[in-house]
């Protein structure tokens, strides 16, 4: 015990190190980024994109806007397939060795994601190491490095193609990681790196019930599956009693609101929640003050920020600002360059800051993950805090859950569909739809303009989900575990048509 105790104090004096260089970006953020931005575009000046764009040649912010464009997967795409068939100097200078393989939530067609040697060591583990260092500043009375760390990744087997190798990104960092980290994290790297998820959750189950866990990492929904697996081959009637040491639950990949409550009851006591912001493509956030919603944006990862205001996306030649410009509550989507040679590369993921002194922001959604298919402009923020309300109203609550829209036909007018699956069931579901709608009303007025009278749209035609509905849809599409989730929002009825065929079985 006390050698662990020796452990848990020099690992955190170590960490914490970290905390000065963080305030330094904080109070020079303008300049921290255009260090970034022009050291990258030095390094990348004699690439095939840095000579095509012609990275020698510019001198400004403005420069840079001018000759490089902004571009999605789909645009970028040729540029990484040369670089995985192991051509060198593609995008960013030398051989890229990994790619995070990712399909996404809105499209099945797998994507690759170049990870640089030094997009791996200067942005997604700096990020861990700096997750860890924000944590024990705010705590310093913490004990992570006296007991064991449990981490949840995705499907994490390796496969080479061509001269390079690919997989989950978690697959990466696991086969990266110091050899301090792997001693003091649950489950073991064999565990780690299964990839059939049900004999995965088996195995990490039979591991860490045996363990003295005193925090958790994954995607909440993933971990609840997990921690309900734990509690079900236990004697135990909350996880608290199985991990007493159990302090922080860093979390991310998806809103934790609808599942806070949850995990407080599973959990039986208080303990920290710290959301994290990342990608493959990047890390880009991570709460820095206990009890917050608000997550601070990360600049020195070698990543350059611009973003795109929403209300401006989906014009032919839409306005792009840099950091130094974006304003308080408006949407934005977000637009990196990156040190794994990603240039103007438009993520999909959309933000609004809550903060710029310092730079602070919240998800908001997606680019494509919205309903707006009569003018209600309705997000998944809107939604989330729609769905709070009217489970706290009927004491409900709810694990998952995806909404479309139902478009008019004839004199008919529209609505919104949703599937909801419950933990617990409101006693009366008419209930839980008009909170629900009468919350969208009050938060939305472009929501509640169309629902006028029921002129535009009805209320929403609300479905219960059967038991595990979500989960046998994930199954179905081989995206069981990791970063893999339900698209909460469309504006087709993509993803709703199956969920109700299954719901009907």
């Amino acid at each position: 015990m006390a050698t662990k105790a020796l452990f848990n104090t020099v690992v955190n004096w170590f960490i914490r190190q970290r905390i000065d260089q963080i305030q330094n970006f904080m109070d020079h953020p303008i300049e921290t980024q255009n260090g970034i931005l022009f050291s990258q575009l030095f390094h990348a000046e004699d690439t095939e994109y840095g000579k095509r764009y012609g990275f020698n040649t510019i001198a400004s912010y403005q420069d840079f806007k001018n000759k490089v464009p902004v571009v999605t997967y789909e645009d970028f795409e040729p540029y990484i397939e040369r670089a995985r068939q192991g051509h060198k100097d593609v995008s960013w200078p030398g051989y890229i060795k990994h790619f995070a393989k990712s399909s996404g939530t809105t499209n099945a067609k797998s994507k690759f994601i170049p990870i640089s040697a030094e997009s791996l060591e200067y942005c997604h583990m700096k990020a861990g190491k700096d997750m860890v260092s924000i944590y024990a500043n705010n705590h310093p009375e913490n004990q992570l490095f006296t007991n064991k760390n449990l981490r949840l990744g995705g499907s994490s087997e390796l496969y080479a193609d061509f001269n390079t190798k690919f997989g989950d990104l978690s697959a990466i960092l696991i086969d990266n990681l110091p050899f301090w980290v792997e001693i003091t994290t649950t489950p073991s790297k064999k565990v780690s790196l299964m990839g059939e998820w049900e004999s995965k959750l088996k195995a990490i189950t039979s591991e860490v019930k045996n363990e003295d866990v005193g925090s958790i990492l994954g995607v909440p929904s993933w971990m609840m599956v997990l921690l309900q697996r734990v509690l079900k081959e236990t004697d135990v009637k909350s996880i608290s009693e199985l991990w007493p040491n159990l302090e922080v639950f860093f979390h991310g990949g998806i809103s934790f609101k609808p599942y806070k409550d949850q995990f407080k009851q599973i959990i039986g006591k208080n303990i920290n929640y710290y959301e994290i912001y990342n990608a493959s493509e990047g890390f880009f956030g991570i709460q820095d003050r206990p009890n917050s919603d608000e997550m601070l944006l990360m600049l020195d990862y070698g990543i350059f920020y611009e973003f795109i205001p929403m209300d401006q996306f989906h014009f032919s030649n839409p306005k792009v600002v840099s950091l130094e410009h974006v304003e308080i509550g408006k949407n934005y989507a977000m637009v990196i360059t990156t040190n794994g040679g990603l240039w103007r590369y438009l993520i999909g993921d959309t933000v609004v800051f809550t903060s710029v002194t310092p730079f602070r922001i919240k998800i908001t959604g997606r680019t494509k993950h919205y309903i707006n298919a009569f003018g209600e402009e309705l997000m998944i923020t809107n939604v989330e805090s729609a769905l709070t309300k009217a489970c706290e109203v009927t004491k409900s609550a709810v694990t998952d859950f995806t909404g479309a829209p139902i478009f008019m036909k004839e004199n008919e007018s529209g609505a919104h569909e949703w599937i909801f699956e419950f933990s617990e069931k409101p006693a009366n579901l008419d209930e839980f739809v008009d909170v629900f709608d009468q919350h969208l009303k009050s938060i939305n007025s472009d929501y509640e303009a169309k629902r006028y009278n029921n002129i535009t749209l009805k209320k929403p035609v609300i479905h219960i989900a059967r038991p595990n509905l979500f989960y046998c849809w994930l199954e179905s599409k081989g995206k069981l575990g990791g970063q893999n989730k339900v698209p909460r929002l469309s504006n087709d009825r993509e993803y709703i048509e199956p969920l109700l065929e299954m719901n009907k079985a």
